[in-house]
């Protein structure tokens, strides 16, 4: 930890820069995670400034909402290390709140959230046919026959249930997932190493730790492969993909990007910046059944699939249930979903990022944080608590 101010002085001094080896760590993540494009090349995603989806203002108090025992709202923001927090209700911002120098108009990191953006790509295309969920993945990607996805789908990828070897540890300074950091452009290499690329990496992934379709497996690198495979069905680079299909459409009020490995190939696992609003406003097209403006941008029944179709029983079986002890959780592509009467869809991306989306009573809460852990079991759980707290509150005006 340091005391010195992040990135101020020309040039800041030492123990207050951010760079490449340590802007995913606190306290540096403050300041880096608003400003990635000055650390990791990135591609535009851009918005078409003449179609911006307005969101009316009807604010609430929520100050005297209690989370638990021990914490108001306020609390949870803090305690949650929150950058920026925006709330709707029936497509109105009834709270809206800023942390960290932040402002509605600053881009933040989704992390994992860029998982379920490509989800969102992946149901756009699969609706207009341009992808087959059931094609292997060596179908539009041969590069990668003979690696551990040899025989998996791209359903298989999008709901992480490829059985292939590898430690989603965060926290690792050594092994595949520093090697797949530094392929990404998100480590530095060390003195005399070779630079690596995105797509050469997988011929890293050779061994299975289980069959495909088995268990709720969590590897960032099958969303990669993923992005890969959608460039290669549509011709298309993903940058250009995502804001042709899915940000211009959706009246984005800004241009958001993704992080680039050396060769432009995209970090579709964890690169996607964005406003907090505009991250709203995702949530807010499948409040809509996936219509704006009268037209169908994600077709309706891939909404439906997602909230209904995710196999629970893989779910039980995975890596993340130590997180949501208890919870009726399924995840489908590249969503997962609260079961219940109101089912709740959300996302998840490490250091606190998140976007819940209540479709039947129409609410959504877009959550960028600063969190010192990756996967912060505490907080985590603590966030779900808040949302639920959110949700009751809001249901019951």
């Amino acid at each position: 930890m340091t005391d010195t101010p992040l990135m101020h002085g020309f040039p800041p001094a030492a123990a207050g820069q951010v760079t490449l080896a340590n802007w995913r760590t606190a306290p540096f993540n403050a300041w880096s995670f608003q400003h990635v494009r000055e650390i990791v090349p990135t591609a535009d995603i851009a918005n078409d400034p003449d179609r911006v989806w307005a969101l009316p203002e009807a604010p609430l108090d929520l100050s005297g909402l209690r989370i638990d025992d021990r914490l108001d709202f306020r609390g949870f923001l803090a305690e949650t290390n929150t950058d920026a927090l925006v709330i709707l209700h029936r497509g109105k911002i009834i709270a809206e709140t800023y942390a960290n120098g932040m402002t509605r108009a600053t881009p933040h990191i989704f992390m994992s959230v860029s998982k379920s953006m490509l989800g969102m790509l992946a149901g756009i295309l699969a609706g207009k046919g341009m992808l087959d969920l059931d094609w292997p993945v060596t179908r539009l990607v041969p590069e990668v026959a003979g690696t551990a996805y040899t025989g998996a789908t791209l359903r298989q990828l999008l709901d992480m249930r490829a059985g292939s070897l590898f430690d989603e540890d965060y926290l690792a300074t050594s092994g595949p997932i520093v090697t797949y950091r530094k392929a990404t452009n998100w480590n530095p290499l060390e003195p005399g190493e070779k630079a690596s690329d995105l797509r050469s990496f997988y011929v890293n992934l050779r061994d299975g730790d289980g069959p495909h379709g088995g268990r709720f497996h969590y590897v960032s690198p099958n969303t990669d492969l993923l992005g890969w495979a959608i460039e290669r069905a549509a011709g298309e680079r993903y940058a250009d993909l995502m804001s042709r299909l899915l940000w211009r459409p959706l009246g984005a009020e800004r241009s958001a990007h993704i992080t680039v490995d050396r060769l432009g190939a995209p970090r579709c696992a964890g690169g996607f910046c964005a406003t907090a609003r505009d991250l709203a406003r995702v949530g807010q097209l499948l409040v809509e059944g996936g219509k704006h403006d009268g037209a169908e941008i994600v077709p309706e029944a891939w909404i439906e699939d997602v909230t209904r179709n995710g196999d629970r029983a893989a779910w039980d079986q995975g890596d993340f249930v130590p997180y949501y002890k208890g919870l009726p959780i399924h995840y489908r592509s590249k969503w997962y979903v609260l079961n219940g009467t109101a089912p709740m869809l959300f996302c998840l991306g490490i250091n606190g990022q998140n976007l819940f989306v209540d479709r039947r009573n129409r609410i959504v809460i877009a959550k960028f944080s600063s969190q010192a852990m990756p996967m912060d079991e505490p907080r985590i759980g603590l966030a779900m608590r808040a949302v639920e707290k959110i949700r009751a509150f809001l249901t019951a005006r």
